[in-house]
């Protein structure tokens, strides 16, 4: 009975054990599985045998800013290359970044020896990253790119426009970064020392890099196709602010790498940033009310430097009820200017003034926003009472009647005298 007792407890004791090792591994897969490793970019490009290149790798946490969940506590990568590259040293193939939240970036960099054997080619390098020490270890494989040059094209990349949609972003705000970039050749060809080549420009690859204030959340641009003369792409990126982003205008990097090292290039891209309180909405006549109900008016103006859509207003008091509930305006472009009338009526027995909440709320592109405006105070004033407006009617029922006697009597005068000039002739 005892050994069977104990063989009971072995067997109970053992599977919770497993069960915890089960629960701890799916723990740190799943939070390893948030992690996301990239090589945002390496210079020169391609690589040049004998000579350092450096290689730049990004590590985003995908989790769900929304929801919070899937910190990465304790993020490390470590980067094993083969032939022909080296580490400059290795002691620096690992790299501890800490704690990354949801939806955030951490950017490390390497140098790399090429080989002096090295053949124009294309090499690996493998990174190892996990979310948490002790955690599950997964791996990626990356290509970079060995040679003197890649190809004998010598079309030249330009970006004509950047743009995002919504065109001024609000702190907190998801949007897209939209460049177009174009063949700059104009000719099929091209001679240099003696020798002609294409005009053709290849994009190997293309990236926005993240800051303190912008995450870029969408991959980098990959791509072998060939852009003729004046043949353009559009590259879109999707952004997130943060939520304390300060109102301005920020630069975001945007690398781009083309035929070879020396077509390789960089511009600064402006994302607009404005304030969330881009409503203002004004009282435009006295906020009272008499025997308990009366209209408001106010003026809503959109102070944002672009058009909202979805904008609507409705005010909250424990005292007072309004009819609209909300005031919904619709899409107001920059500075334009609306004018709304609510109706109150009083709830409670408090007395006057009462706490009026108004509260707008609004969409930026894709975005919405809400937040209290200013709360104001409504007041009640006495009425005429029925006294006085009856002694006001009589009053002015008499003036009037005296106005008709005077009026008649010097109608009958001005006859009689007419009668009289008529006999005297």
């Amino acid at each position: 009975m005892k050994y069977n007792t104990f063989l009971k407890n072995a067997i109970l004791i053992t599977l919770i054990f497993v069960f915890l090792l089960t629960f701890i591994s799916i723990g740190s897969a799943s939070s390893s599985n948030t992690i996301q490793v990239d090589v945002l970019k390496y210079e020169p490009y391609p690589s040049e045998i004998g000579e350092f290149v450096s290689v730049w790798v990004k590590v985003d946490n995908k989790a769900s800013t929304r929801a919070g969940t899937s910190v990465a506590d304790d993020v490390t990568i470590e980067l094993i290359p083969e032939f022909p590259f080296s580490l400059d040293s290795p002691d620096n193939a690992k790299k501890n970044f800490g704690t990354i939240p949801p939806g955030r970036t951490g950017i490390h960099e390497y140098r790399l020896y090429v080989d002096d054997s090295a053949k124009p080619d294309v090499g690996t390098i493998k990174i190892r990253y996990q979310a948490e020490e002790g955690g599950a270890w997964l791996e990626e494989s990356f290509d970079i790119r060995v040679g003197t040059d890649t190809f004998d094209s010598r079309g030249t990349l330009e970006l004509v426009s950047s743009q995002t949609e919504p065109n001024v972003l609000m702190p907190g705000d998801t949007g897209t970064v939209i460049l177009e970039v174009r063949n700059s050749a104009t000719e099929r060809t091209v001679v240099f020392d003696g020798e002609e080549y294409d005009t053709n420009a290849r994009i190997q690859a293309a990236s926005l890099s993240s800051n303190e204030n912008i995450q870029v959340i969408s991959d980098s641009y990959r791509g072998d196709g060939v852009l003729g003369p004046g043949d353009k792409i559009r590259i879109h990126y999707t952004i997130e602010l943060s939520e304390d982003a300060p109102v301005g205008t920020h630069l975001v990097e945007f690398s781009m790498l083309g035929s070879s090292h020396s077509y390789n290039t960089n511009w600064q891209i402006p994302i607009k940033v404005d304030s969330q309180s881009s409503l203002k909405v004004i009282p435009s006549n006295s906020l009272t009310l008499e025997n308990g109900e009366g209209t408001l008016e106010f003026d809503v103006a959109n102070i944002h430097s672009d058009s909202l859509s979805g904008v609507s207003v409705r005010l909250e008091s424990d005292d007072l009820s309004f009819s609209p509930s909300e005031y919904f305006i619709g899409g107001m472009d920059t500075d334009e200017l609306f004018t709304i009338d609510i109706d109150a009526n009083q709830v409670s027995n408090a007395e006057s003034p009462y706490a009026v909440d108004v509260i707008a709320s609004y969409r930026n592109g894709p975005n919405n926003h809400e937040y209290l405006v200013n709360t104001i105070e409504v007041r009640e004033v006495d009425a005429p009472s029925n006294v006085v407006t009856w002694l006001i009617l009589v009053v002015f029922v008499g003036l009037l009647a005296g106005a008709g006697v005077v009026y008649y009597k010097k109608k009958m005068k001005n006859s009689e005298n007419g009668s009289k000039d008529i006999k005297s002739k």
